[in-house]
């Protein structure tokens, strides 16, 4: 079998083999084999190696390769080698390969074809292999049938073309002896992504149709088919298999800008800071993806300028040398470059990013006072006030527990009086009084103080010799108010002492050893007046009886207050409360419950009174109580009998069987258990009333029960039926008479009444001469000017605006009379149209008529019986002017 292989190579070659040759570029190959039924070949062809590889059915391992030509050599493996440097390949070379097995008779031969790599179409052309078998028979050499084999199909990114570009031809044997179609299919032919390879279907060229992108997609897996002009298979479909060469066209992308990292400070060299992660789209397994790293710059350059290093392959930052120093420099910025192809500045491609190291305190700087003693004073008995404040400086990381100072008394203060408080702003240490402090017993204070932060020294760090401080803290004496010893103070008496007895001496003290002054005594709070207290002993007596029952005393406890003042400068006055336990004597009688009650007239179960009886005064002076009835008035015992319950209550019922319904006073007896006892005659109104079948007692019988007769119920009843009945009748009488008055008819023939009957309708007045007007008002005005001198605004009826107003018709000064109803309504229409007329009603002037009028006055007018007016139309103006009518309308004489 023979077959021919087309290699792209570079322009020169040395003696070395091809597969460690740089072949950067496309490698393109048509290929086509025959194999015959009984061996099968393998020939395999990539862009790094040139190998031919040799595979029989028996995997025989021991094959041996010759070339024809002297300056190439085929090793065992199948590698190619060249002998000598070629210089010259502006055409292509070709030269035969024989592959012989170590126990197959058969010999194997191939073509290969050398070619430079211009970046133009270069083919390798494989053709289907020829077997040329040993005989002994006549014939020679047998063709046997041929099968096909492709190698994988290497092409690079980013091609400029031109394209379509041609990769591999397809071929098959039997084309000469028929016509055959080729196909492909898969992923980049009919499937997504559509189009990136065809092929010719009659000469089998398949191409690439545009450019390639390895970080899109790495490899495709094609089919090719082989059919004759029917459709029918010829050949079985082979697999091809493209790989996208990557080409370093991706820089390195670090995952952030900006990384953030921290070390503490002090740490020693090697200390793991951060890692910074930059990623390369293109192929990692080649140098195009291999991304190293390295610091460009630190910035500031202190305390030297390379104080980290990088890892190259990991990103990892390092510490390099010691004096990290957070007081000094707290934050680096350091500049990192990733670069690939292995870190090649010349061929790689770069990427920068930063990295911002901060350092973390440590606590390395111990706090120090700024002073080695501190003073402050405090006036006695104040609490709560800031007598001296601590100083100190601590530089480490501020509001940090590093920074964070406490404070602690070490000695001076047994007793607790100080504080030593933290303020959080500034740190100072605040000395405050917790606890009031006495002149008389201490006037000075020496404290020592030790500072110390919440979270301890870093190791290897001793506390400063400044850690510690004295303070010094005077006591000043004020006037402090007198003091009673015992406050409360209690006394026990027996309640009902009378007035002027001395009880006790409440006395005060002055806490002032230093300064001898007077104290004076004075009450403050004596709710039931009873005690008096003395001005200069505090003695105290009693100005009335102290009663234990009296609302004042709480739980046997009565309660004053008084009030001690010394004459010191300023005075001051302190309180004592004496508290007076009074014990209980018998001297309150007991009193019976309830003071009314209600029986049935009729002996029963429910014709009982349950009474109980209470007293004021404590035990033992109260029950068990004893009530009984008294001998007089003898009717008592007669009708009613008291049994005692329990200790406090007793039943009160009625002994005969039946007793008339009324208000019964019952006297009963109650006696305490005091000694000696004290009894109390209380009277019970028991109301003895009729009762139903529930054992209440009815309307008239509780009626009667409240001291009335039958008699006396019944001219009850009587007068309210007759007073209602009066009223009824005095509104039924109104009713009437107002519908009698509003119908009432005349009592004679309206005809037959001749008297005169005046219909008054309304008032009008007096008679002109009666009347005192001032007609001035309706003359027109001869002058303006006390118009014209008001501000404009609403027209009073007396007044003509300024403003200007519509024309109205003005009389000739001797008007005609027959003139007056045409001024008149000329008037009228101007007012109609006159804009600035008022939307009230109000009097328009028109004009004065003057002194000579011709008409007379309507008073001169005089009535007359006699005449021949007619006066008939009153009988058409309705019945009230009937009367009228025949008065004026010529009726008849009598």
């Amino acid at each position: 079998m023979s077959s021919v292989i087309a290699v792209s190579i570079s322009k020169y070659v040395s003696p070395h083999p091809l597969s460690l040759l740089s072949l950067p570029t496309s490698l393109s190959l048509s290929l086509s084999l025959s194999l015959s039924l009984s061996l099968c070949l393998s020939l395999c062809l990539s862009l790094c190696v040139s190998l031919v590889k040799f595979d029989d059915c028996q995997h025989s391992k021991a094959v041996d390769f010759e070339s024809s030509d002297p300056n190439f050599s085929v090793h065992p493996d199948g590698s190619v080698y060249a002998e000598q440097e070629v210089a010259n390949l502006s055409e292509p070379v070709q030269f035969m390969v024989t592959a012989r097995g170590g126990h197959d008779p058969h010999i194997w031969e191939t073509t290969v074809k050398l070619a430079l790599d211009t970046l133009s179409e270069s083919v390798q052309v494989i053709k289907f292999p020829r077997k040329h078998q040993r005989s002994s028979s006549a014939n020679g050499l047998r063709r046997q049938k041929r099968d096909w084999v492709i190698p994988p199909i290497n092409v690079p990114e980013n091609s400029r073309g031109p394209f379509p570009q041609m990769l591999v031809r397809i071929r098959s044997d039997q084309d000469l002896e028929k016509g055959i179609r080729y196909s492909i299919t898969g992923a980049g032919a009919d499937q997504p992504p559509i189009d990136v390879y065809n092929i010719d279907p009659v000469h089998g060229k398949m191409f690439v149709t545009r450019p390639l992108d390895r970080e899109e997609r790495a490899s495709y897996h094609l089919r090719a088919h082989a059919v004759d002009m029917n459709g029918n298979k010829v050949e079985s479909p082979i697999d091809l298999y493209i790989y996208v060469i990557d080409m370093n066209d991706n820089r390195p992308e670090f995952q952030n800008q900006v990384y953030n990292g921290s070390v503490a400070e002090g740490s020693k060299p090697g200390t793991l800071v951060m890692q910074v992660t930059a990623n390369d789209s293109d192929d990692d397994t080649t140098a195009n993806g291999m991304v190293r790293y390295r610091i460009l710059s630190q910035t500031p350059h202190m305390p030297i300028p390379n104080m980290f290093t990088i890892n190259s392959e990991t990103g990892d930052i390092f510490t390099v040398a010691a004096g990290l120093d957070r007081e000094k420099v707290s934050q680096y910025t350091i500049i990192v470059q990733a670069t690939d192809m292995e870190g090649n500045l010349n061929f790689g491609l770069s990427n920068t990013a930063t990295a911002l190291i901060s350092v973390t305190d440590i606590n390395d700087n111990p706090p120090e006072l700024t002073a080695r003693t501190f003073s402050g004073e405090v006036p006695e008995n104040r609490v709560s006030v800031v007598v001296a404040n601590l100083t100190v400086i601590d530089r480490d990381q501020p509001h940090s527990p590093n920074w964070a100072a406490q404070y602690r008394i070490a000695s001076g203060d047994p007793q607790g009086h100080f504080l030593i408080r933290t303020n959080p702003v500034n740190n100072d240490g605040m000395v405050t009084v917790v606890k009031p402090v006495d002149y008389e017993q201490n006037r000075a204070f020496m404290l020592t103080v030790i500072v110390s932060n919440k979270a301890p020294l870093a190791s290897g760090i001793q506390s400063s010799l400044q850690s510690s401080a004295g303070v010094t803290i005077s006591v000043q004496d004020v006037n402090e108010p007198p003091v009673f010893p015992s406050n409360p103070k209690s006394i026990r008496f027996e309640e009902g002492v009378p007035g002027g007895t001395t009880l006790t001496v409440f006395a005060a003290q002055d806490p002032d050893l230093f300064i001898h002054q007077t104290v004076r005594y004075s009450k403050l709070s004596d709710p039931a007046n009873w005690l008096r207290i003395n001005r200069t002993n505090g003695q105290i007596t009693t100005m009335a009886v102290l009663d234990r029952e009296s609302m004042y005393v709480r739980n046997n406890i009565y309660e004053a207050t008084f009030l001690a003042a010394d004459n010191g400068s300023p005075p001051a006055s302190g309180t004592g409360t004496l508290q007076i336990h009074l014990i209980d004597v018998n001297d309150n009688a007991p009193v019976l419950l309830p003071k009314e009650a209600q029986v049935c007239e009729r002996a029963s179960p429910r014709s009982r009174v349950n009474i109980t009886a209470s007293d004021a005064d404590a035990d033992p002076h109260v029950g068990p109580f004893v009530f009984e009835l008294p001998s007089y008035p003898p009717s008592v015992r007669r009708n009613w009998t008291a049994s005692r319950i329990s200790g406090d209550y007793a039943q009160l019922r009625l002994r005969i069987p039946y007793l008339d319904a009324g208000v019964y006073d019952v006297p009963i007896i109650v006696s305490d258990s005091g000694n000696p006892p004290l009894s109390n005659r209380s009277i019970i109104k028991v109301k003895v009333c009729p009762c139903d079948d529930n054992g209440d007692c009815t309307t008239t019988g509780a009626v009667a029960a409240a001291g009335l007769g039958t008699g006396a119920i019944i001219a009850i009843l009587i007068c309210i039926i007759i007073l209602l009945t009066m009223v009824l009748v005095f509104v039924m009488w109104m009713k009437r008479r107002e519908k009698e008055r509003q119908a009432k008819p005349l009592l004679i023939d309206p005809e037959d009444d001749v008297r005169d009957n005046i219909l008054k309708y309304d008032e009008e007045g007096g008679g002109e001469e009666d009347q005192d007007y001032d007609l001035s008002q309706l003359q027109q005005p001869e002058a303006l000017d006390h118009i014209i001198c008001k501000p404009p605004g609403v027209r009073r009826v007396d007044e003509r605006p300024v403003i200007a107003e519509s024309q109205y018709p003005v009389r000739p000064s001797l008007p005609h009379p027959g003139d007056i109803g045409d001024f008149i309504n000329d008037g009228l229409r101007a007012a109609d149209n006159d804009p600035t007329a008022p939307p009230y009603d109000s009097l328009l002037v028109f004009d004065y008529e003057g002194s000579g009028s011709t008409a007379g006055s309507v008073s001169s007018l005089n009535s007359s019986s006699s005449g021949d007016q007619d006066y008939d139309y009153l009988n058409d103006w309705g019945p009230r002017f009937k009367k009228l009518a025949d008065l004026y309308g010529g009726g008849d004489d009598d």
